[in-house]
């Protein structure tokens, strides 16, 4: 009974796991006892890689730290079942007598990067410490169809290390791998654009959501802008270096790599995953058990079509709902039912963007200290990428209390330096007070004008009277009896900090006391 048990759940474990398999795989037959290993396509129907085996018509040199021979380019046919036939060398002009690999070309096959040591025109270089290290090349076709021109590449450097690269399908961005300044691990992926005139900008990391503080190699972008990459530096990698895939996201920012898993990944190396452009095939190098040299090549059949999280963006703006003006400082928070997903404070552009879910329910909710908080909900759509505008319009709380006072709640009055004529922008904010006034009509409001320090006592007493006055004219000529205001200047006499005659203050600071204030006299009429 207990044999049958076994039997039984051995079989229901194979059949999930064979459910859950999104891959088949094969060894190549261009595969050797020494290191095959990094297809690239050259057209439909020819795949050039490195790989160390023994060739007659090449001088037989032995790199010291895996006693094999140097890398050289090669190229097989491609069958209809992914194999590598008829294999021979590549290009007697790429191929020298150090390491080459790793080689990317145009659609037009005009253009090859690939990957080399720091060996050009006879010249062997090495870094500060005596190490001759790897880099990046650039070559074109000449008139005679052989290769030329080869040139390394810009942002090479004899201290550091450049290779693997991988161009995207507009061609206009090139991916590769380096340990430059700015790196995060032992290895990380960049990207540098290819301008129209053929030059390059400045190389840029991809940052934390794809490098790790170990290595990350063997980048690959498809059509379909997904890029594959090689990490030992993940906490659910299988071992050694995994295949992972990841595509950009809103912000410019990669969404969370996700591990292709077995059989793509082994307890071993597993690296330099490509695919043919619009096919569900494709090759991969793997050092794994069962292979048949150091660094083998397999072919794949892709089972099911690899898929991310759907992920859209939710963006808007925040303004004042009295006088359309931006609104920064304003805390807007993002909303899933009854969960906070993330907050931010808008910046002086007022501007907020949210990653968020597909076909998903949020609210988004602005407030501000002295506003009325201002919701909006939005469902997503089902379409990946999508983005929605939601412009949040908080308006002011019409009062608000102030060391002990209940006050009408405006923006500051502000007057030109040493002169108290109403400006343009006090004149919307009294506006709002005129507003309130006649909304409540028993209301009766004391001016208060106030100015810091930093002037002579009595010239800032005279000053803010004569703003004070102004301020009640304007109220005045704009439909307010005369009989519900009064008030006056206090000069700086009522500081409402630190900041009196000798005190070293901020600007902000002194920004605080320079205030007209609008004391409600009566406050119970607000609730009649």
């Amino acid at each position: 009974m207990r044999k049958i048990t076994l039997i039984i759940i051995l079989f229901c474990t194979a059949f999930l796991n064979a459910q859950e398999q999104k891959y088949s795989i094969k060894n190549t037959s261009a595969n050797t006892k020494y290191s095959d290993f990094g297809v690239a396509y050259f057209g439909e129907n020819i795949a050039v890689f490195a790989s160390a085996r023994k060739d007659k018509s090449i001088r037989k040199r032995v790199w010291l730290i895996n006693n094999q021979p140097y890398l050289e380019l090669y190229k097989g046919t491609l069958t209809d079942d992914g194999d590598i036939e008829n294999v021979e060398r590549f290009s007697k002009v790429l191929n020298s007598k150090y390491h080459e690999s790793n080689v990317t070309f145009t659609k037009d096959l005009k253009t090859v990067y690939f990957s080399r040591n720091n060996y050009l025109n006879k010249k062997f270089k090495k870094d500060s410490t005596g190490m001759n290290l790897i880099q990046l090349y650039r070559a074109q076709v000449g008139e005679d169809g052989e290769w030329t021109n080869i040139t390394p590449m810009p942002f090479n450097s004899d201290n550091y290390q450049t290779g693997h690269p991988a161009l995207n399908d507009a061609e206009d961005k090139l991916y590769f791998v380096s340990d430059m300044p700015g790196s995060i691990g032992a290895t990380d992926i960049f990207v540098v654009d290819i301008l129209p005139d053929g030059s390059y900008g400045e190389p840029k990391n991809l940052g934390p959501e794809v490098n790790t503080p170990r290595k990350e190699m063997f980048p690959y972008m498809d059509e379909n802008g997904i890029l594959y990459f090689s990490s030992n530096g993940y906490t659910d990698t299988k071992g050694g270096l995994d295949v992972y895939a990841t595509k950009m996201g809103k912000n410019d920012k990669f969404l969370e790599p996700q591990n292709l898993g077995a059989p793509i990944n082994s307890d071993s190396d597993d690296f330099a995953f490509v695919k043919q452009k619009g096919k569900n095939t494709g090759h991969f190098s793997s050092n794994r058990k069962g292979g048949k040299g150091d660094d083998d090549i397999y072919s794949f059949v892709e089972l099911k079509p690899l898929s991310f999280k759907c992920v859209q963006s939710i963006s808007g703006v925040t303004r004042d709902k009295n006088s359309g003006a931006l609104l920064p400082g304003t805390l807007v928070s993002l909303y899933k039912g009854d969960e906070k997903v993330e907050s931010v404070i808008v910046g002086s552009d007022a501007t907020f963007v949210f990653d968020v879910d597909c076909e998903t329910p949020y609210r988004i909710v602005g407030t501000k200290e002295n506003y009325k908080e201002d919701a909006r909900d939005v469902a997503t759509s089902d379409k990946d990428g999508s983005e929605s505008s939601v412009n949040l319009v908080l308006e002011q709380e019409e009062f608000v209390t102030i060391r002990g006072h209940l006050m009408i709640n405006i923006n500051p009055i502000y007057f030109e330096l040493d002169k108290y004529d109403i400006t343009k922008e006090s004149a919307i904010e009294l506006q709002r007070v005129v507003d309130i006034m006649k909304k409540y009509p028993g209301l009766v409001v004391q001016i208060g004008s106030h100015t810091d320090s930093r002037a002579p006592d009595n010239y800032n007493w005279i000053l803010s009277n004569k703003r004070a006055v102004s301020t009640m004219n304007w109220l005045i000529e704009n439909g307010i009896d005369k009989n519900r205001i009064f008030g006056g200047g206090y000069g700086e006499t009522q500081l409402v900090n630190e900041c009196s005659n000798g005190v070293k203050c901020t600007e902000e600071q002194h920004q605080q006391n320079r205030r007209t204030e609008f004391i409600i006299v009566n406050p119970g009429i607000i609730k009649q």
